[in-house]
């Protein structure tokens, strides 16, 4: 196996997105982490905050295939996983490939679309293959989706059920840029484009990446802290879901992400804190009698559950 600088590649990243995407360079560094540990990535937020730039400047810089597919009420699932043509000369139906095929999809404004057309990626998020005319196809080695969607109280969206919201690894907000960041882009005058962006790693080096993620050392003290936290999701009375075994493992990846995104190979408290809300806040549903949301949901976790193993 290569010898991989892995906080050097990623600081690389940084940087280069941060030429187009001023101000955020933590939320860049957690989507690098989401895509890093092999998750799609939900982006929400109002329009025109730079979602859709920052899922460019993410296939850019990492070199990958990729292909945007705008959702709206019309679009039909064989838009996105493709359709058999009938071909004349062979006298036999061929399979056309949809966009879905590329190593990135953007679904920019995913819950704009119907449910049944929502309901095409999930096997594709879960299993990295799609099924069509009876036979099952597989997906690109390096199969990432992120998905944008703007807030529920704007017209003319559908609600993504929990169990498409379970097949994102993270769910992130760029939010307002901070002043100064706003001054340079306003001195600019329009939006950057994606042609400035330049590739800094190979996919060689993404899969290498991989790798030395899966081999990062979880002790057995916070393994116990992550159990704690899941725990306390399903016990708790102001939760009405708990925490499935698909979310702690989503935790568990995207912490030892981090920990080498911070030049370690082993996790620590901080780890887990830092992907904390981004991983879980989307999978909480409060009771009926709690009046906050997931974020207010994460912060009571935080409140509740010690950090320092046991």
């Amino acid at each position: 196996m290569p010898v991989i600088d892995l906080p050097a590649l990623i600081d690389r990243a940084v940087s280069e997105i941060g030429e187009v995407l001023l101000g955020k360079e933590q939320t860049v560094r957690q989507a690098l982490c989401c895509l890093l540990t092999s998750g799609h990535l939900l982006l929400e937020d109002l329009p025109g905050m730079g979602k859709t730039t920052l899922a460019h400047a993410l296939a850019d810089v990492l070199g990958l295939s990729y292909a945007r597919v705008q959702f709206t009420s019309d679009l039909l699932p064989s838009d996105i996983l493709g359709v058999s043509v009938f071909n004349r000369d062979q006298e036999a139906f061929q399979f056309r490939p949809g966009p879905i095929f590329n190593q990135l999809l953007l679904a920019d404004e995913i819950n704009r679309a119907t449910p049944r057309t929502q309901s095409a990626l999930l096997e594709a998020m879960a299993e990295q293959q799609v099924s069509i005319d009876g036979a099952s196809r597989p997906l690109p080695e390096l199969f990432f989706v992120i998905a944008t969607q703007n807030p529920m109280h704007q017209s003319g969206t559908y609600a993504l059920p929990e169990s498409q919201l379970d097949r994102f690894l993270m769910r992130l907000s760029l939010g307002y840029p901070h002043f100064e960041a706003e001054r340079e882009l306003l001195q600019r005058g329009a939006l950057p484009t994606k042609a400035v962006i330049n590739r800094t790693m190979t996919s060689q080096q993404l899969l290498a990446m991989r790798a030395v993620i899966h081999e990062t050392a979880l002790s057995d003290s916070l393994l116990r802290y992550i159990q704690r936290l899941t725990a306390f999701t399903r016990e708790a009375p102001e939760f009405a879901v708990g925490l499935s075994p698909r979310g702690a493992l989503a935790l568990v990846g995207a912490a030892k992400t981090w920990a080498q995104m911070e030049g370690r190979d082993y996790v620590t408290p901080d780890d887990v804190q830092a992907v904390l809300a981004p991983v879980i806040a989307h999978r909480l549903i409060p009771s009926a009698d709690y009046a906050g949301d997931g974020e207010a949901l994460v912060a009571l976790l935080r409140s509740q559950v010690d950090v320092i193993p046991d």
